[in-house]
């Protein structure tokens, strides 16, 4: 405390003029961005009108112990954290420590969890760092068990909530949150959460985890995000019996109830945050497809399981056309099979008939559906007419128990071929060159399928992407077994490279990470309108087109997730080409400006900045 009162008349002033400066500059700075308004660029300082210990216990403002002492002074915590100050180089040292003393997936989760929790820009610094290691720790495959176990190990809460008792106070409830300025926003309602299936209002680790990936992967600044779960409840009877879960026990809401329910939500968010890209995440069929119809040229919005993980699941198709020397034109050439018929299964093909389309090779769309046999978990989408595999007499007319296939699965309905064929009697008629898993069905790549593929094909492609590992249609081990070391192989959790006969294998991971950050990236410098279907195409070549000839020949399809940051800037600048040539951008790019320099300089990067206190008026 200042007992001098002519030193008080100083400090006052001193305080004053701090003040006027810096709200100058931000005015200034403002100015400067409104041409191209990404308010995400870094500055030198940030302002802040808490105090004390309202300063510590806000993650995006604590340093932890990186404080300087005249920060301590102007911010009122002198005495209140260690007297040492130790930079941030010293503070990873000991969170590294700490984490490595966890003994399980499960205890890092916490351990990072607690962490953000405390210091954002340390937990970011530390993910980005470590970002092969840790993106298994905050998301796939750990995220999973995190999911499961949600309402017993929850600390502090993130994100917003709507709920069935939320209905027709949405449009308030969306200004509670905090930040004035949100640029990316997932959302789930939980109903099929990875290959777990209906986690409720569990299913919340899952936005979060994801816009964690957006931060480190994409930067996209940890204020502009905001994780939501639309709890309509859940029909998970263990949850529903549960005394600590946290979600409405009641069941799902289903039809016009459901789809009213969204609608209130989307309404808000729009009012509120107009400029938003929305994510939409974890939806069942047909709900996901049901609400990406609805709203996705209305709004900026996208499905991450539909069109993220076709666009990296496309992108590792085409990879693996150039690993077997051939041009990423000769789509149309594979013959593919794809096990797994729900929202991820038809999503992945449906963005590999769109490339057939526009490589211009196939003359219409139903020839393309023609290399893509489908099989759900009762086989392949065939024929009831001519027979069930089992001897059964056939369906006279129609579909037979087919009839319940909508409009997306009819397309790959093979009118020639016995319905509910199995895995290995249709790779035994067709010789794929292409096997997709998107079943959450383990080990349904048997060892019969996989070695009759492999007779069949020099380099099989086998992509069993169903997450997490142990939802896995098969491992990679067993891949390159069955296949003698020559598969190209990819999967949607992440495995080790496997030694066979003293060859090193390789294992890529087909990861949504891979795209849905820069997609996000990209939206938000160009301040796209919309998302659209030649954003995702554009994205999936730019990344098949990232691997060098020497990484195909030794079977690496593209950079892996440590690399993130570098695909991002990427994807980002082909995804705010399309946007400017769509003409759906609304940010004026400065004269003269390089789009990717102009990307580079919008991505946050977690590094300690100087605090300064403002006046609350």
């Amino acid at each position: 405390m200042l007992r001098n009162p002519a030193l008080k008349t100083v400090h006052a002033a001193t305080q004053r003029f701090v003040t006027s400066q810096v709200r100058n500059y931000s005015r200034r700075a403002l100015t400067t961005l409104a041409a191209f308004p990404d308010l995400r660029m870094e500055t030198m300082v940030q302002t802040t009108t808490k105090h004390g210990m309202d300063v510590i216990h806000d993650p995006l403002l604590s340093k932890g112990t990186a404080f300087s002492l005249s920060e301590r002074e102007r911010l009122g915590i002198r005495g209140l954290v260690p007297p040492r100050t130790q930079e941030m180089d010293k503070q990873l040292q000991r969170i590294i420590r700490n984490l490595r003393e966890c003994r399980t997936p499960l205890e890092k989760f916490i351990f990072m969890t607690a962490l953000q929790d405390r210091n954002e820009t340390l937990y970011y610094r530390l993910l980005i760092d470590n970002l092969e290691e840790l993106s298994q720790v905050i998301y796939t495959p750990t995220v999973g068990e995190a999911c499961q176990r949600f309402h017993s190990i929850y600390r502090r809460s993130r994100g917003m909530y709507f709920s069935s008792l939320d209905r027709g106070q949405m449009a308030a409830m969306v200004h509670n949150w905090p930040h004035d300025q949100v640029d990316v926003i997932v959302v789930t309602d939980g109903s099929r959460v990875l290959g777990l299936g209906d986690l409720g209002a569990n299913g919340m680790q899952i936005p979060i985890g994801k816009l964690s990936l957006y931060v480190a992967g994409g930067g996209i600044r940890p204020t502009s995000i905001l994780p939501v779960v639309l709890d309509v409840g859940t029909n998970n009877e263990s949850l529903l019996n549960d005394p600590l879960y946290l979600g409405m026990g009641h069941r799902r809401l289903e039809g016009d109830e459901y789809y009213s329910f969204v609608d209130e939500w989307v309404h808000a968010i729009q009012n509120r945050y107009p400029n938003a890209l929305i994510q939409f995440e974890d939806f069942k069929y047909p709900h996901a497809y049901n609400l990406l119809h609805k709203y996705q040229d209305k709004i900026c919005c996208f499905n991450d399981d539909i069109q993220s993980t076709s666009a990296v699941a496309l992108a590792g198709v085409l990879a693996a056309l150039k690993a077997r020397g051939k041009s990423i034109d000769n789509l149309d050439e594979e013959r593919i099979i794809c096990v797994g018929a729900g929202s991820a299964g038809v999503g992945v093909c449906e963005g590999i008939i769109d490339c057939m389309v526009e490589q211009g090779k196939v003359k219409s769309r139903e020839e393309a559906y023609s290399k893509i046999w489908m099989l759900d978990q009762h086989g392949l989408i065939g024929n009831s007419q001519l027979g069930a595999t089992d001897g059964t007499t056939p369906a006279p007319i129609g579909l037979g128990d087919r009839a319940n296939l909508d409009e997306r699965q009819l397309c790959y309905l093979k009118k020639d071929m016995k319905d509910r064929m199995s895995l290995e009697d249709v790779v035994k008629a067709i010789k794929p060159t292409v096997m997709l898993g998107l079943s959450g069905a383990p080990g349904v790549f048997t060892e019969g399928a996989v070695r009759a593929m492999a007779d069949g094909v020099e380099k099989p492609v086998v992509f069993p992407l169903s997450n997490p590992t142990h939802q896995s249609e098969c491992t990679a081990e067993q891949a390159f077994k069955w296949t003698d070391g020559r598969a190209i192989f990819a999967s949607g959790s992440p495995f080790k490279d496997v030694e066979f006969k003293g060859k090193i294998c390789k294992v890529n991971q087909i990861n949504n990470a891979m795209s849905f950050p820069g997609l996000g990236l990209g939206v938000t410098v160009s301040r796209a309108s919309r998302v659209t279907g030649k954003m995702f195409m554009e994205t999936a070549i730019t990344i098949a087109n990232m691997a060098s000839e020497e990484q195909l020949k030794s079977g690496v399809l593209f950079p892996g997730v440590a690399q993130l940051r570098e695909v991002s800037k990427e994807v980002a600048a082909k995804v705010c080409e399309v946007a400017y040539d769509q003409g759906l951008a609304r940010a004026q790019l400065p004269p003269g400006s390089n789009l990717k320099t102009v990307i580079e300089e919008s991505m946050w990067n977690p590094s300690y900045v100087s605090l300064i206190r403002l006046a609350d008026h």
